[in-house]
């Protein structure tokens, strides 16, 4: 049964209201149900997370408004393969964690990415979206968040259903499973939705629940 958010491989993307001013168009691509997220306000800017594959289905998603942003969630390659391709044909502000800054600029081919981490925010017309970086994943996760009608949390491989993102170690695992705990759950509202970097999207209140879970089982 397909869960919150759903959105299948290489199919249609979901276009949902965030409030009245934002949209969000999720679209599922390459070969591992990356999700790249757009968001576009009513007067036509927009801003895409993840540009992980896919470039011009991507392109296609956009339409007739190509993003002044690209938001990279984490340095790892699913997430970045059409990066190159959108920012040499957009030629949109680039933005990744501060940590992971240097290895995407590297492996993905491109220049001039601008870093992000706790507390700082884009603006998109009138609206804005915030910045926390989770570290476990990767050095410099980021999560993008958005305040609507309810507060949306973009999560990259940070968070999902079920879970923390991968972790390489134990300290990994606890670095990471501490910021969630402490930048997410402490703060945000059960109705709080995770949108994650694959698959379906959940809520803060549907896993909450299963903090200590995951904490026992050390993943």
């Amino acid at each position: 049964m397909p869960g919150l958010g759903h959105v299948e491989p290489g199919g249609h993307p979901l276009v949902q209201g965030l409030s009245a001013a934002m949209t969000m168009i999720k679209m599922s691509v390459g070969p591992m149900d990356n999700n790249s997220y757009l968001l576009q306000v009513r007067s036509g800017e927009t801003l895409l997370i993840d540009a992980a594959n896919d470039a011009d289905r991507l392109v296609a998603m956009a339409g007739e408004h190509p993003p002044e942003m690209i938001i990279t969630t984490h340095r790892h390659q699913d997430h970045w393969q059409a990066l190159a391709v959108l920012a040499n044909r957009w030629h949109p502000d680039l933005y990744a964690g501060t940590p992971d800054l240097q290895a995407i600029q590297r492996d993905a081919d491109v220049d001039d990415v601008q870093g992000l981490w706790d507390g700082d925010q884009l603006k998109l017309a009138d609206e804005y979206v915030e910045i926390i970086g989770l570290v476990g994943h990767t050095p410099g996760s980021i999560v993008i968040i958005y305040r609507g009608d309810v507060t949306h949390l973009f999560t990259g491989d940070g968070l999902f259903p079920g879970g923390v993102g991968a972790t390489r170690t134990p300290e990994d695992f606890r670095s990471l499973l501490a910021d969630v705990e402490n930048k997410i759950f402490n703060i945000y509202d059960d109705d709080t939705v995770i949108h994650p970097g694959h698959g379906d999207d959940t809520t803060v209140g549907r896993e909450r629940p299963h903090l200590e879970e995951w904490r026992n089982r050390g993943w």
